[in-house]
């Protein structure tokens, strides 16, 4: 599924690399992510993930050559709030 104004990038499906979802201007004053949950389509795998400031890290691997992945990043802040950011991730040869 395509959504608009995704930010999208490319990997080679032998890499495993990480992307970033930076939350650092989204965040009120003195609000911190408390969760994370990285989702990626069915072809990705998310081998790890972590949280730092206001930054979350997924490092992701897999994915079929010519075939487009969505990936949704779910944040909950210490606020209470819950947020969700998609990325599109295009695997092909470079």
């Amino acid at each position: 599924m395509a959504y608009p104004y995704v930010p999208s990038f490319i990997k080679d499906p032998q890499a495993v690399l990480d992307f970033n979802w930076d939350w650092s201007v989204w965040l009120g004053e003195g609000e911190t992510i408390t969760d994370k949950t990285v989702t990626p389509d069915v072809g990705l795998t998310v081998n790890s993930s972590s949280i730092n400031g206001g930054i979350v890290a997924a490092w992701l691997a897999g994915g079929e050559i010519g075939t487009s992945y969505s990936v949704a990043c779910t944040i909950t802040t210490s606020a209470g709030r819950t947020e969700t950011r998609r990325i599109q991730i295009s695997v092909g040869l470079r």
